[in-house]
């Protein structure tokens, strides 16, 4: 595992513990093309219709320096005293990343919860822009 990873986990986790102390945790860090590590979490809403993913709010600000994403990784917890989860990007924030190409590295859940990284390609391999001659 590259420090770039373990620097983006540490800093989700940091987050989790200092937004969260108690209960329920979750956090996102993505670093982009110029170094910056960008860091959010999921708005609370009071209708799950107007909930968003928790790494949105950093792809928004990597967008607004028009910098690009280079590594994406989301964390979560059930409470303060359970272990940190890895989670795969859902299927729309892998749609969000493809704007910024299929050799993006993303945190993978696995069954070892291990921090693992994979290009995006390799989650979709069979994305739908091939019928535009659009590969990943």
């Amino acid at each position: 595992m590259n420090s770039i990873e373990q620097e983006l986990y540490q800093t989700a986790v940091a987050l989790i513990k200092k937004r969260y102390p108690c209960g329920w945790g979750g956090a996102a860090a993505i670093r982009t093309q110029s170094g910056r590590i960008l860091t959010s979490v999921a708005p609370s809403v009071n209708n799950d219709a107007l909930a968003l993913c928790m790494e949105v709010g950093s792809y928004l600000e990597a967008e607004k320096y028009d910098d690009a994403v280079t590594h994406s990784l989301c964390v979560c917890r059930e409470d303060e005293f359970s272990e940190f989860l890895v989670l795969t990007p859902c299927g729309i924030c892998q749609e969000r990343l493809v704007s910024w190409g299929g050799g993006v590295q993303v945190a993978i859940s696995n069954a070892e919860n291990k921090l693992e990284f994979k290009p995006l390609r390799e989650l979709m391999p069979h994305h739908w822009s091939i019928v535009n001659g659009i590969q990943l």
